[in-house]
């Protein structure tokens, strides 16, 4: 049985995916869930939160052969190789990172590639694990260290990374910013979402006797995050409320593939949350090289700051427990 995959995903740059998904990990992992966290985000900002360019720059440079990140475990699918074993980076017990790789953007040549090929009449094996090669590592990964769940941070864009990444995606969260890009954004990524759905089945169908595990490609939406609006933003609140009061009629239209509907609940059950900047608290922690909720006085928050931390972990605990109740079916956490 595979380990269920939870993935963070819009079209839309600047709605602080990584730095959402890098709290939930740590969270996760503080609530007793055995977590393996994955960068598939060519830029690897995910990575750059969780070890400092030092580390990063031996992890890069190192023996190409070593499959310390997730695109040098996939990397001899690109000549006559097969998926390396990944070797994951420790951050406590239940917290294990995948890291990302600035060299990934190479594979995408080859996910294109391979996409047609699975639809055709013969030998499917190459296709099919290319195609899978993320799920594969994460399952992995996740079998090994016995993980409750995978986290997954991508890119902004619907390319062939991308795609891949959400053929293996059980669960999908989509950050927002109460903005028009935003929601322009939901509204291409509801389609698309459809599409590879309807199109990974197709390609399932086509063979028939698979030689190794396959994910489903569920892509099962959870619902959405919103931005909180910050004073230090230019624009006005009334244009945050303008876009705010938008969201839920698109997310049903556009992602939920709904028809309109004359009301909204004032609540609405879709929305995980509103979250909080924490502007003053994002610069300490990433120094320290932990979660704004980790931090502690020596690091600095003291006064009102030691509020904010008490605050942000009340926060990222309630999201935390929001979200596994609804990808498990109604355990609580």
């Amino acid at each position: 049985m595979s380990t269920p995959v939870l993935t963070f995903f819009n079209n839309k740059s600047g709605v602080g995916k990584t730095s959402l998904v890098y709290h939930l990990t740590w969270m996760f992992a503080e609530l007793g869930k055995t977590v393996v966290a994955v960068d598939l985000d060519p830029q690897a900002n995910l990575t750059a939160a969780f070890i400092d360019e030092e580390e990063l720059a031996r992890l890069w440079e190192d023996d190409p052969s070593k499959p310390t990140t997730i695109f040098r475990c996939i990397k001899p699918l690109t000549n006559v190789g097969d998926i390396l074993p990944p070797q994951t980076q420790a951050f406590g017990s239940r917290l294990h990172l995948i890291p990302g790789d600035v060299a990934l953007s190479g594979f995408e040549d080859a996910l294109s590639e391979q996409w047609p090929k699975a639809l055709s009449e013969n030998n499917l094996y190459r296709p099919f694990r290319i195609l899978t090669a993320f799920w594969q590592v994460a399952q992995q990964a996740a079998a090994e260290l016995k993980a409750d769940l995978i986290i997954v941070d991508v890119g902004p864009n619907l390319g062939a990374i991308n795609r891949s990444v959400l053929l293996g995606t059980d669960h999908v969260v989509i950050p927002l910013g109460a903005d028009l890009f935003s929601l322009q954004g939901l509204k291409n990524l509801g389609p698309t979402l459809r599409n590879w759905r309807k199109q990974w089945q197709k390609r399932l169908d086509n063979w028939e006797q698979p030689e190794f595990d396959l994910p489903n490609g569920q892509m099962q939406p959870l619902g959405y995050l919103v931005q909180q609006h910050s004073v230090r933003l230019s624009r006005p609140v009334k244009a945050y409320d303008r876009w705010v009061k938008q969201i839920p009629v698109v997310y049903r239209e556009s992602v939920l593939d709904e028809k309109k509907k004359s009301t909204i609940p004032a609540v609405d059950p879709y929305c995980l949350a509103t979250i909080k900047h924490y502007r003053s608290l994002i610069p300490m922690a990433q120094e320290k090289r932990k979660p704004i909720f980790k931090l502690t006085s020596s690091d600095g928050a003291i006064g009102a700051h030691a509020q904010s931390v008490k605050d942000a972990y009340d926060d990222f605990e309630k999201l935390a427990r929001k979200i596994w109740y609804q990808l498990s079916g109604g355990e609580e956490l």
